[in-house]
Formats: structure tokens, sequence, C-alpha cells
């Protein structure tokens, strides 16, 4: 997909479960569709590429300006910043508290999902294995430990991922994650439609889970509450090396990088697990 002259996300190539005869078209447009997502990524690479050198030379000239304007602006807008301290969700688990779980703990099979709720990509993926996920994770054989990052406003500019996530994590403290998560998807705007970077949509959606919309969860959306800890979110992802979202992990490897990958064949190996 094309993010302009940012970072990229890289769409799953996962397959689509066989179901039925009937579905089998449903099956190839889809997988067309990430072939066409594919090619768009291509395309902006070689575009990013081409204008690296120029706007190098654009940095160097326009720095001193941009430290004028960010000293002025410094702390008028308290949902931008990021130097405060990252405050955590509520349970919130994994090296300086940036995994969000569900599902028990004594789950003996973890996959580990960095994703951005304005990702295209990522929303194919939670469409494709949610209900396999959901299946899993409430038989207590899979736990899923969420990382969520920002690379689409790094892309495409806005701040919808990281108030997306922001909310996602006021979410997660009132015990709201899963279906704040679910809902998000469901609602998700065209990549280039920074539609979450509205606090007033954030708390609609919330409409949707029963019990969300509360005083406490309005006051954390638009405090920005977890943004500073969304912002180390992001830069766990950076220093992690990782080439796109979503990034699914399984035992260590990549289940997004696998073309052979269903939620039938995911379920086969997390049943796997659970009786060794």
């Amino acid at each position: 997909m094309d993010l302009g002259p940012g970072r990229r996300a890289v769409p799953p190539r996962f397959v689509l479960p066989d179901v039925s005869e009937k579905n089998r078209e449903g099956k190839r447009t889809a997988r067309e569709r990430l072939v066409v997502e594919r090619e768009k990524q291509k395309a902006a690479e070689r575009r990013r590429r081409a204008l690296i050198v120029g706007a190098s030379v654009v940095c160097v000239l326009a720095l001193a300006a941009v430290v004028g304007v960010l000293a002025a602006n410094s702390g008028k807008d308290k949902k931008s910043a990021s130097d405060g301290p990252a405050v955590a969700p509520s349970g919130a688990t994994g090296k300086d508290g940036l995994a969000i779980p569900v599902g028990k703990d004594t789950a003996k099979s973890s996959l580990t999902v960095w994703e951005d709720f304005r990702c295209p990509a990522c929303k194919i993926f939670e469409t494709t294995y949610r209900p396999t996920l959901h299946e899993l994770v409430g038989a207590g054989k899979l736990k899923i430990d969420y990382h969520l990052v920002t690379i689409i406003d790094d892309g495409r500019g806005g701040s919808g991922s990281r108030q997306a996530a922001n909310a996602a994590a006021c979410a997660q403290d009132a015990g709201k994650f899963t279906a704040y998560h679910d809902v998000l998807y469901d609602n998700q705007p065209d990549e280039t439609v920074d539609s979450f970077a509205d606090d007033s949509k954030l708390i609609e959606l919330a409409g949707k889970v029963d019990g969300l919309d509360t005083p406490a969860f309005r006051k954390c959306v638009k405090d920005g509450t977890h943004n500073s800890w969304v912002v180390k979110s992001n830069a766990a992802f950076d220093s992690g090396g990782f080439k796109g979202t979503p990034t699914v992990l399984f035992g260590g490897k990549n289940l997004a990088a696998d073309p052979t990958m269903t939620p039938a064949k995911l379920k086969q190996m997390v049943e796997a697990a659970n009786k060794g």
C-alpha cells in the first residue's frame, strides 16, 4: 500500500481458509487484493528512495526553523506530547509493560501481534482470523499479547493510529479491550481518512461496547492518558526490526510471512502445542 514518503505497512500473505467451492471466488478476490497492495507498496518504496536525497537537503536547510517552531509550541498540545511518563494501561505485561494480554496466563500457546488500527492489512488479518482466535482464547488454549503501533500515522500523517491505540488502552483500563479492539477494526476508515484522530468518533464507537462509554473512559481518551505509552510501544516496534504490520509471532516465527498459513492451520498448531 502507498504510504507516501514514510514507512509502509506490509500486508500479510495469509491464505484464506478453504471452506467450500462456493467461496473459492471470494478467496481469489482476497488474494488479488493482497497482490495489488504489494504492488502499491513496491511503487511507494521506489518513490521513497527517489525522495531521500532531495529531502535530506531540505531537512538541513529547515532544521533551524523547525527547532524554533517546536520550542515556541512546546506544551501547547498535551495530546501530541511524548516526553511525559509512559502510563501503561491496567494489566499491561511484558518488557516495559508494552503488551496488552488477552487470554489466560495458563494457556500453553501464545501469539504476539503488532498492529495498527488504521492499517488495512491488519483489518484483513483480524476479519480472517478473529473467529479462530476468539475460540482458542475462550477455550484457554491461547494467550495473545497485543502491541499497538502508529505506522500509518508515520507514513500517511495524522494521529488516528496513536489516538485509537490510546483509546484501546483506555478500554483496557475498563476491562473492555477485546470488544473495543474488534469495534475499531469493524469501523476502520480508509487509511487516507484520519477519522480516528477525532475523540468524538472514538467515544461514539465506545457506545457499541456495553458499559464502556463512561466519564472515566471519556476523560482517558480526551486527556491522551496513554499517548506516551503508545509512542514507547511504537519505538519498540522500530527497534525490533519488524518489516510491517501486522506482525504475528508464534513460537518466534512470523506467521504473516507464511503464504500457507490459514486459520485452520493455526488452530492445528495451537492444538498440537497444548497436547505437548
